[in-house]
């Protein structure tokens, strides 16, 4: 998330009420910009761009969507919050499809206020790193990975490195962290990304018919075969060649392909003739090739060939900043498969897929978020609307504390070293990234600068 401070632009006339929402907000640690009408917030838009806008309906010279509809065309994207005291369903539904993102009624209730703004600008934010994400993608940055974790910028750099060679890759990572996926971005970023590009899951194919799909067959070499056939290696001559799951390749099948690495040449099932192939390969596992190779079941000679270049695919527990991008990259994804509109997802939802460690990887947030969007019918998504699993560890229960009679009591820490423990865990695993640390705490970043003060101020007495 950015760490910038969010400037929100406060479209009343109230003076009176628009300066005890000022106030309010500002001990949040936003920055305020003040309009009382239609043409001071049009000026104000020329001017600066604010990070969201709150917004009476009626204005003394106007209405609450004359600002939003110049909002749109000078600042699209932009949050926009309409509150009035003459609320109607007639009028939050003209303000929604005119493209509002709330509405407010008055009385306000100043907590529901804040929360509405706080879940709008981080909605905002995630949306925000997607399109960059997205846009960067296109322009090859990001390599069709998403997430900007250190560990995914470790890999692209990796993944560039490697595509510049010719030799073999090995990629390894657990099931569901997305190898076909790198095994694509290393062939777009070699020299033949205007080539062909396969990918075979070898434990797929039936053993007996393994050496034909690679290497093809002349008619007639066994029963069925009436006519000649390209293998995939020749298919993929002059570009590349994905072996998924390479630990279920046999043996004997195991030594051809060592053949080809090593010679660049093949020869079909029933032909006593080699056919030069020029393919690049690259081998994807989720098993230790290595172990495998200690147990007999794959070619020494053959891992150290793969292995010579490897890459490696963190898992998405060791990448829990990416969840969020993810999360909001699949919902897009399932929103437009399934027709829906846009769907939000709840703070509360965000927080119990970052909590879960995801044994899936990013296979099973996707597809946990396939299924929210199936069952959720309204605009938000819940953590009801996820897996039955996922919400069990949400909802377990934590560890009672020890008697008081078992444990010297002198011993216990008080409650402001626990504080003090909690905020340096959380500053550490969020990379010192105060915005996301506040976010995680439930507190807003002024309170978090002044518990980091105090901290720093009782380490120098």
């Amino acid at each position: 998330m950015s760490d910038s401070v969010a400037t929100i632009l406060l479209v009343e006339d109230d003076q009176s009420l628009g300066q005890l929402l000022a106030e309010e907000l500002e001990m949040d640690g936003y920055t305020m910009l003040r309009a009382g009408t239609v043409d001071e917030a049009r000026q104000q838009l020329r001017e600066q761009r604010p990070s969201l806008i709150v917004s009476d309906l009626r204005l003394p010279d106007g209405d609450g969507l004359q600002v939003l509809s110049f909002q749109q065309a000078e600042h699209p994207g932009i949050p926009f919050i309409v509150i009035t005291a003459f609320g109607t369903v007639d009028q939050a539904v003209d303000a929604l499809k005119a493209g509002a993102d709330d509405f407010l009624t008055k009385p306000l209730s100043t907590d529901h206020l804040r929360l509405k703004i706080k879940r709008l600008l981080a909605q905002a934010d995630i949306n925000r790193q997607l399109a960059e994400i997205q846009a960067s993608q296109n322009g090859g940055n990001n390599l069709g990975l998403v997430g900007d974790s250190p560990a995914m910028a470790r890999l692209r750099t990796e993944i560039r490195q490697v595509a510049r060679s010719q030799a073999a890759v090995l990629i390894n990572g657990e099931s569901g962290t997305g190898k076909e996926l790198v095994a694509r971005a290393v062939h777009q970023q070699s020299d033949r990304a205007g080539q062909a590009f396969l990918a075979v899951n070898c434990a797929g194919i039936p053993p007996d018919l393994m050496e034909s799909e690679f290497f093809g067959h002349e008619a007639g070499a066994f029963t069925g075969a009436r006519q000649g056939r390209k293998g995939l290696f020749a298919e993929a001559s002059g570009g590349t060649l994905l072996l998924d799951e390479i630990g279920e390749m046999p043996l004997a099948l195991q030594a051809k392909l060592l053949r080809v690495l090593q010679e660049g040449s093949i020869k079909p099932v029933g032909s006593d003739h080699e056919e030069t192939v020029d393919v690049r390969i690259l081998a994807a596992t989720h098993v230790d090739l290595m172990k495998a190779v200690e147990q007999g079941e794959f070619r020494e000679d053959l891992y150290y060939r793969l292995e010579t270049l490897s890459l490696g695919i963190p898992p998405l527990r060791e990448r829990g900043e990416d969840v969020e991008l993810l999360a909001m990259h699949f919902l897009k994804e399932a929103c437009r498969r399934h027709n829906r509109g846009f769907i939000k997802l709840s703070d509360v939802t965000l927080r119990v897929l970052r909590d879960y460690p995801f044994p899936g990887n990013v296979r099973e947030l996707s597809s946990a978020v396939e299924r929210a969007v199936t069952f959720c019918e309204g605009d938000t998504i819940q953590p009801e609307h996820l897996p039955e699993r996922i919400r069990k560890r949400q909802g377990a229960s934590p560890q009672p504390l020890a008697a008081p009679g078992s444990v010297n009591l002198s011993e216990w820490p008080t409650l402001e070293a626990l504080q003090q423990d909690y905020v340096r865990r959380v500053m550490a695993a969020v990379d010192g990234n105060k915005r996301r640390a506040a976010q995680i705490l439930g507190i807003n970043r002024r309170t978090l600068y002044r518990w980091l003060e105090t901290e720093t101020g009782s380490a120098n007495d």
